[in-house]
Parts: structure tokens; C-alpha cells; sequence
């Protein structure tokens, strides 16, 4: 049986201020033409589907046109909620779009109610395990603490009483959003953890054939039976060695992997960061295959030049980041905010504040333990409020 594994549409997002809808809609076309082409059996969106709990009307209409197109093509599509979506808005209707064959998976109740197919092999099992947020699922699942692990862990326990029921050799499939230890994060996506503790191990996901992740936007291998697809779309600069694609995992007789295709996706335009002295930028042959990209430039000139922007944008139109690091300053004092913030979570971020207002002196383990309960509430709070509007 085959299956495309995509995930992190993010419908409705924006790159530097640039609309990507085009984009993403280029992408659903030729997501359609892989399912017909490639004789798919069934499409897997593993969550965020859209960019915000409360999406744009054009990303919502793209949405909409894309499910009416996989539906007229006949396939299954199995789709869950991630963290950027909001669940209940997203899931409003799965009983009766299901009967299109569209199988909305966005309430963490459901986990354990599979999508069931069927080819020449037996039957096939197809579980999605929306995002779950820690503090507000650990009644649900009766985890014995607050934390991604503990919650994964008893869903999947969940998933796997419920496989056990069924016929002898019932291949099986999870849907998960996840951060998965051992995957490579970018700066795009949203940070996820709990008690500073974001990461799940892959053995969370034993017991299945094949789990099909999202959350993580760089197409990876956790393990042959354990994959990230990635998102479809590049959505920040850090994702520019990024090969953007698609999974197309072939599940054999006896649940083996028998074949794991990586399926391009279109790139709207190509990305580059470059770094060096304004005039070199704009003299060095070799920056001409990066004229018609995205760029994303860090100019070291010690004196900062006269427009800078401007004179980018004559040979580099696309320019859509421009940062300072001088030349012979010590790194703290000649990077942007911007910079020295790039790869810090918010707990990195205020504990530095801290340091910052005592000249010097570290957040202590009590005072790190106030600050990561108030992030872990914050975060709780706007999902919570969410829920409930």
C-alpha cells in the first residue's frame, strides 16, 4: 500500500512579508498530480495545516479546494491537527466530510478510532494522534505527569490496545505532531516545550510500522519507520540547505518498509544568505547565480554604507533581510537584537535578562524553575482560550 506522507502546509503564511499563497497552491496541484500519477493509496497530513488557530479567507478557500480535489480523486486522505492549527475549528465537520473520505483527526480522544483500509494484504490501521498539548490532555490519558512524552506515550498505548483487537497481521500506521529527539529543528517552527523538556524519543512510536511526523520542517529519517516529511515550502532563511519534498512510503505485506521515495516539491525561488562587504556583494561573480533568489544579507562593512538596500536590491531584487555585523567588533556589540536572539528559546532569552539587570549574575535553579512555569502557563492560557471560543 502506498502512501504520500506530507505535513506543515502552513496555508496562509507569509515569507518576509511575501505572499506565498501562489506557492501553496502550486504545491496542492502538484500534490494531486503525485496522488494520481503515482497510483497513491492514501494521502497522511501530519498537522499544521494552516498557520494560525484563525487563518486568512484565501488560505481557508485553498483549504477547501484542496480537500474537494482529493476527495474527487477517490483516495483516503487521513489529516490531523498540529500546534499551529485550532483543533476544534479545524475538525468542525470531520463526521460528514468523512464520508468523502477525508478523515479528520483533530480530537485526542478519538486517537485510538483508526482509519481502516484494505488491499491484497489485509487490512491496514491508520491512527491520528493530533498535537496534544501536555497540561491540557493529562486527564484525558491519565498521564502520571505534565510533559510531551508522558502524554505521547499513554496515546500511543491507547493506539496500541485498540491494534491489538484487531485481526492477526493488521499493518498500522501513525499520525503524529511531534518533536522527536534526534530531529533537526530551523528557526520556523513554534517551540513546543514544557518544563524546558520539548523532545520526545522514537521509541514512544514502537508497536507500529510506520509513524508519520510533523512539526519539524526539514525532511528527515528518524529511523526507517520513523519520518519527518517537512514542510512543503521554506518559511524561513535557516531552512535554505532544506530539499523540500514529500514521503512516498510503500508499507509491504508484513508492515516492512518496502520502499521510501522522497518526492520534490516546487520551490517557488530559490534562497541564499550571503555575507561580506557591501561592494564585494555586489562585484562577486559568483553571487550571480543568487540574483534572481531570496536573499538574506549580513553586510561586515566596518562603517555602515550609504542605502545599502537600495544597492542590494540593483543586483539582488529579491532582497528581503538585510543585517549589520561589522568587521573588527566583538561579536555581542556588533550583532543585530535580531541575531542574538536567532536560536534562543524564551526561557534562553529571559534568563539573559536576568544576568542582564544583576551585571552579571545568573537566574538561580529556583528562579529558572518560576520562569519556565510562567512560559509553560502563558503557552497553556492561549490554547486553553482557544478551545473555548
Amino acid at each position: 500500500m502506498k502512501f504520500l506522507h506530507t505535513s506543515d502546509w502552513h496555508l496562509g503564511r507569509a515569507f518576509h512579508r511575501v505572499n506565498l499563497l501562489g506557492a501553496q497552491a502550486a504545491f496542492v496541484d502538484h500534490l494531486i498530480a503525485t496522488v494520481r500519477e503515482r497510483e497513491v493509496d492514501a494521502v497522511l497530513v501530519a498537522g499544521d495545516v494552516y498557520d494560525r488557530a484563525v487563518p486568512p479567507l484565501p488560505a481557508v478557500e485553498l483549504y477547501d479546494r484542496a480537500l474537494h480535489r482529493l476527495a474527487d480523486l477517490g483516495v483516503p486522505t487521513v489529516m490531523i491537527s498540529g500546534n499551529h492549527d485550532s483543533a476544534r475549528r479545524l475538525g468542525v465537520g470531520a463526521g460528514l466530510i468523512g464520508r468523502a473520505g477525508i478523515h479528520l483527526r483533530t480530537d485526542p480522544a478519538g486517537c485510538a478510532d483508526p482509519v481502516v483500509l484494505a488491499d491484497v494484504h489485509g487490512e491496514v490501521a491508520l491512527y491520528g494522534l493530533p498535537y496534544l498539548e501536555p497540561a491540557l490532555v493529562k486527564d484525558e490519558f491519565r498521564a502520571e505527569k505534565v510533559s510531551h512524552e508522558a502524554v505521547l506515550g499513554a496515546a500511543m498505548e491507547r493506539i496500541r490496545a485498540d491494534l491489538a483487537t484487531r485481526p492477526p497481521g493488521t499493518r498500522s500506521v501513525v499520525l503524529a505532531h511531534a518533536f522527536v529527539t534526534g530531529g533537526q529543528a530551523s528557526d520556523s517552527e513554534r517551540d513546543i516545550a514544557v518544563g524546558g523538556v520539548e523532545s520526545v524519543p522514537a521509541s514512544v512510536f514502537d508497536g507500529v510500522d510506520y509513524a508519520a511526523l510533523g512539526h519539524l520542517h526539514g525532511c528527515q529519517t528518524i529511523n526507517e519507520r520513523v519520518r519527518y516529511s517537512g514542510s512543503p515550502l521554506a518559511y524561513s532563511f535557516s531552512e535554505v540547505h532544506h530539499r523540500k519534498t514529500m514521503w512516498l512510503i510503500e508499507l509491504g505485506a508484513e508492515g516492512e518498509i518496502a520502499g521510501a521515495e522522497r518526492i520534490d516539491t516546487p520551490v517557488p525561488r530559490a534562497l541564499a544568505r550571503l555575507r561580506g562587504r557591501l561592494d564585494g556583494l555586489l562585484a562577486e561573480p559568483a553571487h550571480a547565480v543568487h540574483e534572481d533568489a531570496w536573499v538574506e544579507a549580513t553586510l561586515t562593512d566596518p562603517v555602515r554604507p550609504v542605502d545599502p538596500m537600495a544597492r542590494l536590491a540593483a543586483r539582488f531584487p529579491h532582497t528581503l533581510s538585510l543585517a549589520f555585523d561589522p568587521e573588527g567588533r566583538e561579536e555581542e556589540a556588533g550583532s543585530s537584537y535580531a541575531q542574538r536572539l536567532r536560536g534562543r528559546s524564551d526561557q534562553e532569552i529571559a534568563e539573559d535578562f536576568v544576568a542582564h539587570v544583576r551585571g552579571g549574575g545568573r537566574a538561580d535553579e529556583a528562579e529558572r524553575a518560576v520562569l519556565q512555569g510562567a512560559f509553560d502557563d502563558v503557552r497553556v492560557d492561549d490554547s486553553r482560550q482557544e478551545t473555548h471560543r
